[in-house]
């Protein structure tokens, strides 16, 4: 009763702006740093989920015309580091607004909500979390984070890896020069972009261990795609992406 009053007083004296579409809203009774205290309620129904049947190799919910073939068609002729990728959102609209404050205007509380749907996910669908040894986000160019001063895909990782009793690794690869943005890229320049810019550091052994690698968004899948490849070639068993949207 009483949270509910001091909300309620101090959505009156200091009204909140969404986070997604910019308007004041009221919170509502939901406590810590759910998403529902950042986003109004129609931007938290506009979410666009990922519903099964999903890619089997991006992740991305296939369409009717690619059921049988199990994959979809930006992946049937591609080639993957990592052995497959899942993500619970579309990379669009309320989703798309959330991550872009997330980033780059240096949202880091926004990591707890943002995480929970990607922990939610994974207990829904079952992923095969378990069998998981080690959680590797992708890092980012050194002169990036220093800019930004946190590592969305760590802080996301770090949601995931307490929830489910996981260990971290921030040394096993690094990012050995700045690719820059892939936004105004083609799907070909994406991948010529980050080839090669992933090294292994040889401060782990990996060889036989299986990973789950964290970013923010999967587009292309080049991205995750290259930081799998250094992983790989060390002796990595499965790799599994997940990524918040795609």
């Amino acid at each position: 009763m009483l949270r509910n009053i001091f909300n309620g007083l101090t959505d009156l004296i200091y009204p909140k702006t969404c986070l997604a579409c910019k308007k004041k809203f009221t919170t509502g009774n939901n406590p810590g740093k759910a998403l529902d205290n950042f986003i109004c309620g129609p931007c938290r129904k506009n979410i666009l989920v990922n519903l099964p049947p999903f890619c089997s190799s991006c992740g991305r919910q296939l369409d009717k015309k690619n059921y049988s073939k199990n994959t979809c068609g930006q992946c049937q002729r591609k080639i993957f580091h990592f052995d497959r990728a899942f993500s619970p959102c579309s990379y669009t609209g309320t989703i798309k607004e959330l991550i872009h404050e997330f980033k780059y205007r240096n949202k880091d509380h926004l990591a707890d909500g943002l995480g929970k749907l990607m922990t939610n996910f994974i207990k829904e669908y079952n992923l095969p979390i378990s069998y998981i040894d080690f959680i590797i986000p992708v890092p980012l160019y050194e002169t990036k984070l220093r800019e930004r001063e946190f590592n969305q895909a760590h802080l996301l990782a770090k949601i995931i890896a307490d929830e489910f009793n996981k260990d971290i690794l921030t040394d096993v690869i690094l990012r050995s020069r700045n690719t820059g943005t892939q936004t105004e890229l083609d799907h070909n320049q994406r991948f010529n972009n980050v080839k090669g810019c992933f090294t292994f550091t040889n401060k782990r052994d990996i060889r036989g261990k299986n990973i789950l690698l964290i970013d923010d968004v999967l587009t292309s899948g080049a991205t995750a795609s290259e930081a799998s490849r250094p992983l790989k070639e060390s002796g990595a068993n499965v790799i599994f992406a997940i990524t918040l949207a795609n």
